[in-house]
């Protein structure tokens, strides 16, 4: 049986109807949503399956929803009698859900305080004075050269997500990311891609953000998690409750070291990653990271039953 981690998606991999198929397959995961709305006082699954997708990509919606999603497909898993990991991670929100199933916070804890964490951000830039883009085909010293550069008058872009080699996103003040990514592609950037965000994640702007959701972070009683959760400020594990509240405070002004974080899966010894949740962005970052892993995405019964299979093997 191979030796697993788990890993969890962040925002971007939501879409209306997202893990519908399970849902009618699998009760659990139409009770894991109703336990997340209950606690929120909205009906997730219903806005997961029926949108409107502008309502679904709401920050303040979409932390939740994918959340509750990761968590349903982890329960699931884990009903279904699958493996326990060696460690976990998840791509910025997806740190919480990671959190969660490794029984760091409860559930309905955990929905509330990433309903407050994306009201945060988004109140924390006003509209159309942040950005991000990701850039394509430049070493990741290229692009923080280009950052510097590109942070003048009083605006600043920096590396938000090393997602992958020759993948890293930016973000910080337009005007910066603008001059960032024209620079991009005039240093051979095989592609600059502007996202559709209004919150530059991950970024000094988000300093305000931050500054809230520490003080949610300590009214909560955290337990040391049952597995090592590698966090994105560092790759590490920060088991300790208070250790932990602080990295989570700065993944909200500090880049998101996912290929760092992919490489300590892999030095704990774990020869699969399970993606737990909708889509599968991050099987494919995996695989560009670390190409002997397997990386197996678990979003629908016919996913859930591969992956299954795989690691039994």
């Amino acid at each position: 049986m191979k030796r697993l981690a788990f890993v969890f998606p962040g925002q971007g991999s939501q879409s209306v109807g997202m893990l519908g198929e399970l849902g009618a397959a699998f009760p659990l995961v139409r009770h894991t949503f109703e336990e997340a709305s209950e606690a929120l006082g909205l009906d997730l699954w219903r806005l997961a399956q029926e949108g409107p997708e502008e309502e679904l990509n709401r920050t303040e919606r979409t932390q939740p929803a994918l959340l509750a999603a990761g968590v349903a497909v982890w329960r699931l898993w884990r009903e279904q009698g699958g493996p326990a990991p060696v460690a976990l991670a998840g791509h910025s929100l997806g740190e919480y859900t990671a959190l969660v199933c490794a029984g760091s916070l409860e559930l309905a804890e955990a929905v509330r305080l990433v309903a407050a964490r994306g009201r945060y951000m988004q109140e924390a830039v006003p509209e159309g004075q942040g950005a991000m883009a990701a850039v394509l085909g430049l070493a990741d010293e290229a692009v923080e050269a280009l950052c510097r550069e590109a942070s003048t008058g009083g605006e600043v872009v920096v590396p938000a997500n090393y997602n992958a080699p020759g993948q890293v996103v930016v973000a910080g003040h337009a005007g910066a990311v603008e001059r960032a990514a024209a620079a991009a592609r005039a240093a051979g950037a095989r592609r600059v891609v502007p996202l559709a965000v209004s919150a530059p994640s991950h970024s000094p702007l988000m300093a305000p953000a931050a500054r809230r959701l520490a003080e949610e972070l300590a009214a909560l009683a955290w337990r040391s998690p049952e597995w090592p959760v590698f966090h994105n400020v560092d790759a590490a594990p920060h088991p300790e409750p208070e250790a932990l509240r602080q990295a989570l405070a700065r993944q909200l002004t500090e880049p998101v070291r996912w290929t760092a974080c992919v490489e300590r899966l892999a030095a704990e010894g774990a020869e699969a990653v399970v993606e737990c949740g909708p889509g599968k962005v991050l099987c494919g970052l995996v695989r560009r990271i670390r190409r002997e892993l397997a990386a197996l995405p678990a979003q629908d019964p016919a996913s859930l039953e591969a992956a299954l299979e795989a690691v039994r093997a």
